[in-house]
């Protein structure tokens, strides 16, 4: 099996003022120190991005924004552009969050353009899938997750897969406590690999690195991280407090 470099995210969602934000990473950034084998990235909400960039040069910390826009410029009130994230020093975005698909209404086909024009600016994108309970109870797990990846890398050029990582969400499983057994949490990683090997072929396939998400925590995240095709965990609620958070980064290089 090719290796695959573990990612372990830190979505931060709507919280952390940019000083908590800044004095985060800061203590992450000594607590972990410069970890072999890992990358490790939090995702603070748009104020607090300078800081936390600001906050985590010189560090094994990146910084990574939790949306982003497809368009360079223009009247978008209350979008921001991927130029605007890399002059910042952002390198990553995280793309169709299934909150921003439920709360907001983000279409699969506004998610695609935003991974385009993502890995077009240079910086590297996590798109998001994820079934919804009801899909799962009704069988359509395996419908929903191979159309969200089709979708999703729907105007990619060839080889775009390189700076593309999924993150496998199961929406039943976000903040509730609940989470994917992991043989539940393997069977769909494999899913999303095969498709995206009928996408790009095999070869760019078993490089893509695919996070589980969804009430990751200490206590559950080795035996995830066991499983061949899981490459990292997109972090929610455990990703707000530096200890927990430090230990998931153990968990991901032993």
């Amino acid at each position: 099996m090719t290796a695959r470099i573990p990612v372990v995210a830190g979505n931060w969602k709507m919280y952390k003022t940019p000083s908590e934000g800044a004095a985060f990473v800061s203590a992450l950034a000594s607590r972990i120190g410069i970890p072999v084998g890992v990358e490790v990235l939090v995702a603070p909400p748009f104020t607090g991005l300078a800081a936390a960039v600001t906050a985590a040069e010189g560090s094994s910390v990146e910084v990574a924004a939790q949306n982003i826009f497809w368009e360079e410029q223009g009247a978008f009130t209350g979008e921001i552009a991927p130029g605007m994230l890399a002059d910042l020093g952002v390198g990553w975005a995280i793309i169709g969050h299934s909150e921003r698909r439920q709360l907001f209404g983000e279409t699969d086909q506004a998610v695609a353009r935003k991974v385009r024009a993502t890995i077009d600016h240079g910086l590297r994108a996590i798109l998001c899938v994820g079934e919804s309970e009801q899909e799962r109870d009704a069988d359509l797990t395996e419908e929903r997750l191979t159309s969200q990846v089709a979708k999703g890398l729907g105007e990619l050029s060839a080889g775009g897969c390189s700076e593309l990582v999924v993150a496998y969400e199961p929406v039943w499983a976000i903040g509730t406590g609940r989470t994917a057994t992991p043989q539940m949490a393997q069977e769909a990683c494999a899913l999303i690999r095969r498709r995206l090997a009928e996408i790009v072929g095999a070869e760019e396939a078993e490089y893509v690195r695919i996070l589980y998400g969804g009430s990751v925590k200490p206590d559950n995240f080795a035996e995830l991280m066991a499983q061949p095709d899981i490459d990292g965990g997109l972090v929610g609620g455990a990703s707000l407090d530096v200890e927990s958070f430090a230990r998931l980064v153990e968990i991901a290089v032993a």
